[in-house]
C-alpha cells in the first residue's frame, strides 16, 4: 500500500511540512538576547512589553514596574519557553546542547536495546531515532483513522474496508494498498517478540485515533512484553508544535527521558471504550466520551474534540477542515493549494491532523457537487500544490451560512463510523 506521501509514513505525515516548524533546539544566547531585548522595552515604557510581564504572571508588575533587572526579563522568556525559571530553561539548553555533542562526536548516549520496538503510526522519526542513538527495531501501523470509513466490522472486513478506502482516496492500486494493510495488521500480532514495545504518539487526532485502536487491541490481545507510551502534546520552547518528526533528534531524547510511561489497565480501557465510540454510526457516544474526561490518556478527548468538529456545520453542511479552506481561500484571495494547507498547518487548524495527501484528498471531495465551491487552475502539467484555489459565490454563500453544502454536495464522506451523505443529485 505505498500511499504515496499519504497516511502518516513515508507517504504522509513524514511529508508535512515539518521543516517549515522549530525543531525544539533552544539557544541558550539567542535567549539571553530576547532577555536583554525585553528588559531594554520595558524600561523604554513599551506596552507589549509591559503585557508580557502581565501574561507570564511577573509580580513585579504589580508594583508598578519598579526596579526591573534582567532577572526580571530572564523569568518572562523563561515563562515564556514554557519553563517554571530562568535556571531551569538554562539546565534544559545545556542537557539538549551536551547530547547534540555527543551525538555529533558519534557516542550517543545508551536508551534501548535490540530487543526494543519502536511502533510510531508513521515513518517521520525512524531516521532521528537512529541518530539519536536508538538501536531497537522501528515498526510503523499507519492506517489514518481520522479519514474514511471506520466501521464496527470483525477485523477481517474492517481491514478489506480501509483498504478500499486507502486506495480510492490515495489513487493506490487496491492489490498494493490491501497488502500493506494486511502486513501492518499482522505485525502487531508479534510485539511478544520483544522485551520492550514503546509507542510513539503526539497530540493530533491522527495519532490519537490510532492510538485508541491501538488500546484496544492491546487489551484484547495481552501481548506478554513491557509496553510503555509517550504521548507528547508540547515541547519546550516550540510555540507551535505540530508533530514529533519536526523535531530534532536531541528532542527526541528529551521526549523519551520525559514522556514515556507505562501503559496501564485505566489507558487500556480508556482507548478500548473510545475505540468502540469511534466506530459507532451516530455521535451520541462519542459526545458522551468526550463530556465524561479521562485523564488515563490525556491528549485524547482534545483530538476526538477536534475529530468531530468535522461532522456538518447545522447552518453550513461544512466540516471545520472544509471551513478553514473556504476561510483561507476568501482572506487571502487566490491561493496556490499548497500556500492553503501551509495557512491551515501554521495558523488556522486549532489541532492540524492532515498530511499533505490527505489535505489534497480532503480537497477533491469538496469537488463533488453540483456548484462548485472553488475552481482550480485546470493545467494537466500542474502538480495539485501548485493549482490556483479560487472561491465561488456559492463557497461564500455556504461559508456564510446562507447556503447548506449537504444540498449540493453529490458523493458521501465519513468521520469515523458516521456516514455523511449529500442530498443532492449527482451530475451525470
Amino acid at each position: 500500500m505505498s500511499a504515496p506521501r499519504t497516511t502518516k509514513s513515508d507517504k504522509a505525515k513524514s511529508s508535512r511540512p515539518n521543516r517549515i516548524f522549530f525543531d525544539g533546539r533552544l539557544n541558550l544566547e539567542q535567549q539571553r538576547k530576547r532577555a536583554k531585548d525585553l528588559l531594554r522595552a520595558l524600561r523604554a515604557g513599551n506596552q507589549t512589553a509591559q503585557q508580557r510581564f502581565v501574561d507570564a504572571n511577573h509580580p513585579i508588575w504589580a508594583a508598578g514596574f519598579a526596579d526591573i533587572r534582567l532577572a526580571d526579563a530572564q523569568l518572562v522568556i523563561a515563562r515564556e519557553n514554557g519553563f517554571a525559571s530562568w535556571p531551569k530553561l538554562k539546565n534544559h539548553i545545556d542537557r539538549i546542547t551536551e547530547q547534540n555533542r555527543q551525538i555529533s562526536s558519534g557516542n550517543p548516549p545508551v536508551l534501548d536495546t535490540k530487543r526494543t520496538l519502536h511502533l510510531r503510526c508513521g515513518s517521520d522519526i525512524r531516521n532521528g531515532l537512529g541518530i539519536a542513538g536508538f538501536v531497537g527495531d522501528f515498526l510503523e501501523f499507519a492506517d489514518p483513522f481520522c479519514q474514511g470509513p471506520v466501521p464496527d466490522l470483525p477485523l477481517d472486513e474492517f481491514i478489506s474496508v480501509r483498504a478500499n478506502f486507502i486506495a480510492s482516496g490515495y489513487h493506490i492500486t487496491p492489490k498494493d494498498a490491501l497488502a500493506r494493510s494486511k502486513r501492518e495488521y499482522a505485525a502487531l500480532n508479534r510485539l511478544d517478540q520483544y522485551d520492550h514495545v514503546v509507542l510513539w504518539f503526539e497530540h493530533d487526532g491522527y495519532d490519537q485515533l490510532i492510538l485508541a485502536f491501538l488500546m484496544d487491541f492491546i487489551a484484547t490481545a495481552r501481548p506478554a512484553t513491557r509496553i510503555e507510551l509517550i504521548s507528547v502534546g508540547a515541547i519546550p520552547g516550540v510555540e507551535r508544535f505540530i508533530g514529533l518528526g519536526q523535531l530534532s533528534p536531541e528532542l527526541l531524547i528529551w521526549c523519551w527521558e520525559n514522556h514515556r510511561v507505562p501503559v496501564t489497565d485505566a489507558m487500556l480501557e480508556t482507548g478500548r471504550t473510545a475505540w468502540k465510540a469511534i466506530r459507532s454510526a451516530t455521535p451520541d457516544a462519542l459526545e458522551k466520551f468526550i463530556q465524561t474526561g479521562t485523564s488515563a490518556l490525556p491528549h485524547l478527548i482534545p483530538a476526538l474534540e477536534r475529530h468531530i468538529a468535522e461532522l456538518p456545520d447545522p447552518q453550513s453542511g461544512l466540516g471545520l477542515t472544509q471551513k478553514l479552506v473556504l476561510q483561507i481561500a476568501r482572506d487571502h484571495g487566490p491561493l496556490p493549494v499548497g500556500k492553503i494547507y501551509a495557512h491551515l498547518m501554521r495558523s488556522y487548524d486549532p489541532l492540524p491532523y492532515l498530511a499533505d495527501l490527505m489535505f489534497w484528498s480532503e480537497i477533491q471531495t469538496m469537488m463533488h457537487c453540483k456548484s462548485p465551491l472553488f475552481t482550480l487552475s485546470d493545467n494537466p502539467d500542474q502538480h495539485w500544490p501548485t493549482r490556483i484555489l479560487t472561491i465561488t459565490a456559492t463557497g461564500s454563500d455556504t461559508l456564510a451560512g446562507n447556503q447548506n453544502f449537504l444540498d449540493n454536495f453529490t458523493t458521501t464522506r465519513w468521520v469515523g463510523g458516521i456516514e455523511i451523505s449529500g442530498h443532492a443529485t449527482p451530475s451525470n
